[in-house]
């Protein structure tokens, strides 16, 4: 669905930031069912059932080992995901034992899966937010680790017009909490590091990049299960963020 539009339109209070830039992943949106349980059905289909749990270690195995950069692909590029994927599905050591065929459908399900709209729900207060961030005549942006489908989920959930640009960690070959991302969205931005807010669910690649970039930035946790962190703002939702956001007055 868009985004929904405002009851009424009125004139906000004028905000120091200049724009916000947000996580996608645990911030805007999030996997349902967990990504361990998705590729735990994909084996089951393929002949190799497992518990979720089981998997998760696998998963987690795989993902050590391939470390940020394999064979010249980044962290979640297509390239470093066929790997990963092979890893754990396929003929290898700790591998499921896929033979190529069934290795290549398991693959093509998987990519599949995490570029449908089905497969994301968004956390309560999304839309609103985004909506009034963008009433409010703010610069949107994304800042997140995830692969080069990031633009095609996003556009899945007709959220892709709610921002000025995306920036996708595997595009881009950097990833949070390295600085040098932060500073690319300020440049796409057109604003300086002062003027801008990033906002994110993990302390240290959302808030402590942030920081270091010289950005505001706030913790979103919605579970509120983090408590306070010395020094790091915090909000336990999408509206509670939005209200922050427009509170700051110049």
């Amino acid at each position: 669905m868009p985004l929904p539009q405002s009851p009424t339109r009125h004139t906000q209070r004028p905000s120091r930031f200049r724009a916000v830039f947000l996580d996608v992943g645990g911030t805007l949106l999030h996997e349902v069912p967990p990504r361990e349980a998705i590729y735990a059905e994909v084996a089951a289909t393929h002949g190799r059932p497992l518990p979720p749990a089981e998997m998760r270690r696998r998963m987690l195995a795989a993902h050590h080992e391939l470390g940020r950069v394999h064979d010249g692909a980044f962290r979640y590029s297509d390239p470093w995901f066929e790997e990963y994927i092979a890893r754990i599905f396929g003929p290898g050591p700790g591998g499921l034992g896929l033979d190529e065929d069934r290795l290549a459908s398991a693959t093509a399900e998987l990519f599949d899966r995490f570029e449908s709209s089905g497969t994301f729900r968004l956390y309560p207060g999304a839309r609103e937010l985004l909506r009034d961030l963008r009433d409010a005549g703010l610069v949107l942006g994304v800042i997140s680790n995830w692969s080069e489908r990031l633009p095609r989920v996003l556009s899945a959930l007709e959220l892709d017009s709610a921002f000025d640009f995306v920036l996708s960690s595997a595009i881009e070959g950097v990833e949070k909490p390295d600085r040098a991302l932060f500073e690319l969205a300020l440049e796409r931005a057109g604003v300086p590091a002062e003027a801008a807010l990033h906002a994110g669910d993990h302390p240290a690649k959302d808030v402590a990049g942030a920081l270091d970039a010289g950005l505001d930035a706030v913790l979103v946790d919605h579970s509120g299960a983090r408590g306070d962190l010395p020094g790091i703002r915090r909000v336990e939702g999408l509206a509670e963020l939005a209200t922050l956001v427009l509170s700051e007055t110049a």
